[in-house]
């Protein structure tokens, strides 16, 4: 994708890994257990078709015969590490799905967003739950994010928004959710550090 590394993500994209005993060949007692993944990529509830070879998955989700995905697996293991997405039909993969600390639940999500080729925008389920509780964003194209939005409260709604408006990789204005309504109502900046009142609109979905 590109070399941005710090940050809608393809949200519907997903993986699952079915565990299945087999028949102990070995005499050991111990059954052999082989990992079966299972794709969903248009979150239809189906499993999408699939063809595996030399360790790549090619999954087509909408049954045209096109690859819509393509999934790897580096080490061997039987999981796919990386899964690239493409599910606008374009030939261009818009993202990226890792699953970055091996546990078999994929928590990072790397999009671009205007299919200029580069990674602009990254969303991460830092704390395993399975949906997404930050977003990170490159709005001017600079290779770094100036707009991260975080849930901390896994409601779905932002808590804090830190924007880095003049580029200058430090953070300029943070707004934040002091109440819990789902509204950010505090804005912190140079000129306010100790937090100004306001009513944003609408509420902040993740």
């Amino acid at each position: 994708m590109s070399e941005f590394d710090d940050t809608p993500y393809e949200a519907d994209a997903a993986t699952e890994e079915d565990v299945t005993a087999e028949d102990d060949s070995y005499g050991t007692g111990i059954p052999s257990v082989t990992v079966e993944e299972t794709f969903d990529l248009d979150g239809d509830g189906a499993a999408d078709s699939t063809i595996t070879a030399d360790g790549v998955t090619y999954v087509d989700s909408d049954g045209d015969g096109q690859a819509d995905g393509i999934a790897n697996d580096y080490d061997g293991d039987g999981i796919s590490d990386e899964v690239l997405v493409d599910l606008d039909g374009d030939g261009s993969f818009e993202t990226a799905v890792y699953d970055t600390d091996g546990d078999g639940q994929v928590d990072t999500y790397e999009s671009d967003t205007d299919g200029d080729g580069l990674t602009d925008q990254v969303s991460y389920d830092s704390d395993g739950d399975g949906y997404v509780n930050q977003v990170s964003t490159d709005t001017n194209g600079d290779g770094l994010a100036d707009v991260v939005a975080t849930d901390y409260d896994s409601d779905g709604l932002v808590d804090e928004l830190q924007v880095d408006s003049d580029a200058d990789g430090l953070v300029d204005a943070t707004l934040i959710d002091s109440d819990g309504d789902g509204f950010l109502d505090t804005s912190y900046t140079e000129a306010a550090p100790q937090g100004d009142s306001f009513q944003s609109q609408t509420g902040q979905v993740i």
